[in-house]
């Protein structure tokens, strides 16, 4: 989406991770809009018929938008519902080690890896 606004009185203040854009078109009126930048992340897989993990990490620890590339659809479209607005920290904890047939590991398994290596990036 592309906004083109002009305007005489503007500010943008940086507080934490989150921006802050401050318009004032009238001065006992101001605007305030709120950036919230997530982080997103891509992880390869080992050992799973899926290949890659994708997902977003807010400034608040929280899994969005979460897909795997390859694996079985349903399954794994399922876990990513479930996973949606979670703290990742939880998520982790509760898909590691996590596995699949004979194989040491799983996709959910593979999950809890990318988000440790994400959390501690």
């Amino acid at each position: 989406v592309r906004a083109i606004v002009s305007l005489k009185r503007a500010a943008i203040f940086p507080s934490h991770s989150r921006l802050y854009l401050i318009i004032s078109t009238c001065p006992y009126l101001p605007l305030a809009i709120i950036f919230s930048p997530m982080r997103h992340e891509t992880y390869k897989t080992h050992g799973t018929c899926s290949r890659l993990i994708d997902f977003d990490l807010d400034d608040n620890g929280c899994i969005h938008n979460l897909s795997f590339q390859g694996g079985c659809n349903g399954n794994l479209k399922g876990i990513g519902q479930l996973c949606e607005g979670m703290k990742a920290e939880d998520i982790a904890a509760r898909l590691e080690g996590t596995k699949c047939g004979f194989k040491g590991t799983s996709c959910p398994d593979q999950l809890a890896k990318a988000i440790k290596e994400a959390l501690n990036a």
